[in-house]
């Protein structure tokens, strides 16, 4: 990050902001300090979101399902405060959930939940050897000759359906919660900044998930955040969920056709081995600039390596967690509905419009100018994306679109250095890469060919953070 970018400025200038920056819709009910434990309950749901054999993987854009090495899913909980609507929170095992396809998984989740759609959260995990859900760009594709070949539009409408019962079922058996855990552990060697930048400021190297040039995988670690949080609930002395937050790429190695849920989701297996019967969601961070890059050649045998060292650092923030009392009163919810800026050149539709329409293009170009028509088609209507933060006593969770840049995430933690902050990203992916304003002059592949917002996108995320942090 540059000392004299936006961001960097706007850091510097957070501790002397102004209370009450920016509008924030509040849905919340403050209860009084004498509300009883019990009016505060959670349950926590899974559903099987694994694609059947033939299933488009990422998109379309690495290949198809040909095995299944492990089965994904779609976990959660929702949190039951006496005097509010019920909140919900939703982590899939998906590479995205985009435009229609992420209101749906809302829409569904909310009501089987009964609450409203601003009251769910759902985010996705980012395999890329996964589904992925966009109905708004299916829409354009079959009369292109594309169907079928984007995703799998039946079975991802079960699934969001197969969740959303599980949702439903797991409230008629929520269970009571007293307190509230926080840790945080260091994750050693697996994280690293995927943009290196040369003496000029410019992206010199991509660090891709997988890196197989040691010159590259020997350049420093750069802009990270090392550490996972975990944030558990408890009824008395027995925990009932928990919440793991970490901002990277968690690919080893795609493009097999091996449905996996990858390095993060054997690292959450191997929680819940160490903790029968406590559900362990994990949620991706703001790593749209992370990846494993640094440590990751890319060798199948280093997927089991990343996982046991991410739930090395989730073991030491489990058994270093401070726990303390947890109250229907201390729960709050906040939205912020934000419009996300068009990048300039997606304004003219026509570019767009003839890649999608010429058949003897790549698929994988026909299906992006196919996303790019479909955004900017929402930007120009109106569309805004719901930032939300959910507060539970000192803890501060933020809940945001796309593939973040971490910069962001640090940027939210030293708004409010006073609480653990943690950071959901990858909801609305709509957007796809969001970059800091900077960045965007940097170059590299996030920002020059597949981020779909304007560099003043930095603007308005730092504004709403601003707004849904403030004390």
């Amino acid at each position: 990050m540059s000392a004299h970018g936006p961001l960097s400025r706007a850091l510097r200038r957070l501790r002397n902001a102004p209370a009450g920056v920016g509008a924030c819709v509040w849905l919340c009910v403050c209860l009084s300090p004498g509300v009883a434990a019990a009016d505060l309950r959670i349950a926590a749901f899974q559903a099987d979101v694994t694609p059947p054999i033939g299933s488009p993987l990422c998109h379309g854009s690495v290949s198809n399902a040909l095995t299944i090495v492990d089965p994904l899913t779609a976990r959660g909980v929702v949190l039951l405060a006496s005097g509010q609507k019920p909140i919900v929170l939703c982590a899939v095992d998906w590479v995205a959930n985009s435009n229609a396809g992420y209101d749906a998984w809302r829409a569904a989740l909310a009501d089987a939940a009964g609450t409203t759609v601003e009251r769910v959260a759902v985010h996705t995990v980012h395999q890329h050897d996964a589904p992925g859900c966009d109905f708004s760009t299916e829409e354009l594709l079959p009369a292109r000759g594309l169907t079928n070949k984007f995703s799998n539009v039946p079975f991802a409408r079960e699934a969001i359906a197969r969740a959303a019962r599980a949702a439903r079922k797991a409230i008629a058996q929520a269970t009571t919660v007293t307190h509230i855990g926080v840790g945080q552990g260091k994750v050693e060697q697996f994280a690293s900044n995927r943009r290196v930048l040369g003496p000029d400021g410019k992206v010199k190297h991509v660090r891709m998930s997988a890196c197989r040039d040691p010159k590259v995988r020997a350049e420093p670690e750069g802009i990270i955040d090392p550490f996972v949080r975990v944030v558990s609930f408890w009824e008395n002395d027995q925990p009932r969920a928990a919440l793991s937050y970490y901002a990277v790429h968690p690919m080893s190695y795609y493009g097999r056709g091996g449905v996996s849920a990858d390095t993060v989701g054997i690292a959450r297996s191997l929680r819940e081995a160490a903790l029968p019967g406590v559900p362990h969601i994990h949620f991706n961070g703001a790593g749209g600039n992370v990846t494993a890059g640094k440590y990751n050649d890319g060798s199948p045998e280093n997927r089991p390596v990343l996982a046991r060292r991410l739930a090395r650092g989730m073991e030491v923030a489990w058994k270093t967690a401070r726990k303390s009392p947890l109250r229907a009163g201390d729960v709050e919810w906040r939205v912020r509905p934000v419009a996300l800026p068009l990048r300039e050149e997606l304004s003219d539709e026509a570019p767009a419009l003839k890649t999608l329409a010429d058949t003897s293009a790549k698929f994988h170009d026909r299906a992006r100018a196919a996303r790019q028509l479909v955004w900017a088609r929402r930007c120009k209507a109106g569309h805004r994306i719901d930032l939300s933060c959910l507060r539970l006593g000192s803890v501060r969770v933020l809940h945001m679109p796309g593939e973040l840049f971490v910069e962001y995430q640090l940027a939210a933690q030293q708004m409010r250095p006073d609480a653990t902050v943690c950071v959901a990203a990858y909801g609305d992916d709509g957007c796809g890469y969001i970059g800091t304003e900077i960045a965007y002059s940097q170059g590299g592949y996030e920002t020059t060919q597949v981020s779909q917002v304007a560099p003043r996108v930095e603007q308005v995320l730092m504004e709403g953070m601003r707004a849904l942090l403030e004390r």
